[in-house]
């Protein structure tokens, strides 16, 4: 039944997608009269037509040129895709594992006890809501290197998914199950190890999906703060390029690195669920 459901859904997605190109591919061809005008001319707009928005088949064939040579470094503002993307996960996968370095210690903390819970909720809450990229002129400031000022970005928007879905997971652990662990006398930190984290884990791993995905959103715009490499950067160079092809490119691969991010972590959340 499932497979049933699954095959269905997959053929109506491939429907939808083609059903969506076609439309898109129809609705911006140039007119006859515009044949003769060049790529930039039909991308921007003439004086005698519209500006269009570069059909599907322009898309992909500036998707086969980037993919068929994504590593090729011509100079500091001509880099292959792949490398763009590479800086990106670089900076997006150590800021991430920095801030999971200390939210889930520090969400453990907090929902094994309540007194910390109540002293570090407002400072929590204060900063939860500060938008990530409003740290970043502190940062530039501060650290006096755009790298690290975005990776430090990346490290603050991660943070707080992580350490409330831990604080949340881990105080909602069954009291029963530690119960048995302070029976059989185990320490606080083998009851942490042995019985908590088990039971909590699947929490945990919703609040890194949630960061992961938050931290994708927020690179992109942070590259085109600092500038440099990075996918973020290549969108706005290729922007002031006037290169609206490249653009609409870039920003389905940052769509399909994103989905495989969450797919990763997804694949490692339904590893530690478990049915009670």
């Amino acid at each position: 039944m499932t497979s049933s459901i699954n095959a269905r859904a997959a053929l109506l997605s491939l429907i939808i997608l083609f059903i969506g190109l076609g439309i898109w591919e129809a609705l911006n061809q140039p007119p006859p009269s515009t044949e003769a005008l060049t790529e930039y001319e039909l991308m921007m707009g003439s004086s005698d037509s519209e500006a269009r928005v570069p059909p599907p088949s322009a898309v992909l064939g500036r998707a086969w040129e980037e993919l068929s040579n994504p590593f090729y470094d011509a100079g500091p503002n001509d880099k292959g895709i792949g490398i763009q993307l590479a800086y990106s996960l670089y900076r997006v996968l150590l800021g991430f594992f920095g801030a999971a370095v200390i939210a889930i210690p520090l969400g453990f903390l907090i929902g094994m006890s309540p007194l910390m819970h109540k002293a570090l909720n407002p400072f929590i809450q204060v900063l939860r809501p500060i938008s990530p990229l409003a740290w970043m002129p502190l940062a530039l400031f501060v650290i006096k290197d755009s790298e690290l000022s975005a990776i430090f970005v990346i490290f603050i928007c991660s943070i707080w998914p992580m350490l409330i879905n831990t604080a949340f997971g881990v105080s909602n652990v069954r009291k029963d199950w530690v119960n048995v662990a302070k029976t059989h006398e185990l320490s606080q930190l083998k009851t942490a190890f042995l019985v908590i984290l088990p039971a909590a884990a699947p929490t945990i791993l919703t609040g890194m999906r949630i960061s992961i995905g938050i931290a994708w959103l927020v690179i992109v715009a942070a590259e085109m703060l600092v500038g440099g490499t990075g996918i973020g950067y290549y969108v706005w160079n290729e922007w002031n390029n006037l290169d609206l092809i490249s653009v609409i490119f870039s920003i389905l691969m940052i769509g399909i690195i994103g989905m495989l991010l969450d797919m990763a972590l997804g694949v490692v959340a339904k590893l530690v669920a478990y049915e009670e």
